[in-house]
């Protein structure tokens, strides 16, 4: 369990190597951006589904897994869902959605292929609940960081951070918020504070991005410097293909 937590806990100067390709034509801005847009995709897309909370992180952390791998004209495909966000999100993907069932089931695979086939995930919640529990604030805290931790798949957090620190970083947020000296609590933790503040101040950027960010006005924009995939044939194109294929074949 430890190695699996770890295989996916990455340096973060190898992601910032990794994203390189994408800061070649996107600002870092723009970057925040598209991380907030697509992680708003993907809950939407749960949240119609009527899927639990955890279920849509995972989808989140999968994604941007693949992303981080990738390159970054994959994510339409990714997180295709063209039927449920077209009122949504139609100002993001104005055109017939080119992808079919297919295409998302070859899609699987390559996702499969790229985690090595790890799908099991450890989020935030669970030692949340143990924490929370613990400082025997449960009703007061418990609602707020567990809304902090929600937005903490809107960052990199998920990939450079073990659980357990993400969680203590969104409950120190909300004991802040609320207003709950919790330092003594905090003292008598075996955990590195210093690491603690690192996912803090990623969070409180996170917000200050986020609360001027209108993904209806900048979002159009930033999609358009994203290269684009070549798409899939279209099912007409498949039809007439196979149309000919089986007049060559009725002929011989």
């Amino acid at each position: 369990v430890f190695f699996k937590l770890l295989q996916w806990v990455l340096d973060k100067q190898d992601l910032l190597k990794e994203r390189q390709k994408d800061l070649k034509f996107l600002t870092e801005e723009e970057y925040w951006k598209l991380q907030i847009f697509f992680a708003n995709v993907i809950q939407a897309l749960g949240e119609h589904l009527k899927l639990r909370q955890q279920v849509i992180a995972t989808a989140t952390v999968y994604f941007k897994r693949f992303y981080e791998f990738g390159v970054v004209s994959n994510t339409r495909l990714i997180s295709a869902a063209t039927s449920v966000l077209k009122t949504r999100f139609s100002y993001a993907f104005p055109k017939e959605f080119p992808y079919r069932m297919n295409h998302i089931l070859e899609c699987e695979f390559y996702l499969l292929e790229l985690m090595d086939c790890c799908l099991i995930v450890y989020h935030p919640y669970r030692p949340l609940l143990q924490y929370v529990q613990d400082m025997g604030q449960e009703d007061m805290l418990l609602p707020l960081a567990w809304r902090i931790v929600n937005d903490t798949y809107r960052t990199d957090l998920c990939l450079l951070y073990p659980p357990f620190m993400i969680a203590l970083a969104c409950l120190h947020v909300a004991c802040v918020v609320q207003q709950k000296d919790a330092r003594q609590w905090f003292a008598e933790l075996s955990v590195d504070m210093d690491k603690i503040l690192e996912i803090i101040r990623v969070i409180l950027k996170l917000y200050d991005q986020w609360k001027n960010f209108d993904d209806r006005k900048e979002m159009p924009a930033v999609l358009n410097k994203v290269p684009k995939p070549k798409p899939p044939p279209n099912s007409e194109n498949d039809q007439s293909s196979n149309g000919n294929q089986n007049s060559s074949y009725s002929q011989s």
